[in-house]
């Protein structure tokens, strides 16, 4: 008597469950069972019954999950890639010789007309053009007359005047300067010349040479 007073009451339940279902609707000939109604026929807790020809394209929310559209042609979002930009950077490198009539006299370290205007008629209007500079060296060379020790001396003080008429006309950045003395001549001269045209021959290696690395703008 018991058993079936359990009994009775469970399939209560289960008739109860089944009847306060909500009808999940799914596409005719879809991978489940169906009633006259379109609904997909489900079991007393709730289960939903597939169809033998249901795969995984077919599943329904409320059946299989509350299931979401996938995201249609997903974009990943966009990585800039900063080493690739520096790498693009477009170099602001140069290098300009103050030679021939632009040169010193022999022991003087003082800039001639010619050599200011080379000075703003080129390197200045190149500097100009660079974002950053990471190095700006000036690098001076005399002639082999005289003691080595001096000439170094007087190479130091040339590429010191070069640097300081390019900070008087608006260049801030750092400037290494270098004196090479006579260890660097572009020229050898017959050391049996009169004075005078041994000066002259050692023209070239009375020079400074401005060397810049950088980016540009």
């Amino acid at each position: 008597m018991i058993d079936k007073l359990a009994l009775g009451l469970l399939m209560g339940v289960s008739s109860t469950f089944a009847f306060a279902q909500t009808d999940i609707q799914a596409p005719q000939n879809d991978g489940y069972n169906q009633d006259s109604r379109g609904a997909v026929t489900r079991s007393g807790f709730g289960l939903c019954w597939r169809s033998g020809s249901w795969t995984a394209t077919d599943a329904v929310a409320g059946c299989d999950g509350a299931l979401k559209p996938p995201i249609p042609n997903p974009i990943a979002p966009e990585v800039k890639n900063i080493l690739a930009s520096e790498a693009m950077d477009k170099p602001c490198d140069f290098m300009v010789t103050l030679e021939s009539g632009e040169t010193f006299a022999s022991g003087q370290a003082a800039l001639n007309a010619k050599a200011k205007k080379r000075l703003a008629d080129t390197v200045l209007p190149q500097l100009a053009k660079c974002q950053s500079i990471a190095d700006l060296t000036i690098t001076g060379h005399t002639d082999n007359i005289g003691a080595a020790e001096a000439n170094r001396h007087l190479s130091e003080k040339r590429a010191a005047s070069v640097a300081s008429f390019l900070k008087s006309h608006g260049v801030t950045a750092p400037i290494n300067i270098h004196g090479a003395g006579e260890t660097q001549p572009l020229v050898n001269c017959h050391a049996g010349m009169s004075r005078t045209k041994l000066i002259s021959c050692l023209a070239p290696n009375r020079r400074v040479q401005i060397q810049v690395h950088g980016t540009q703008k």
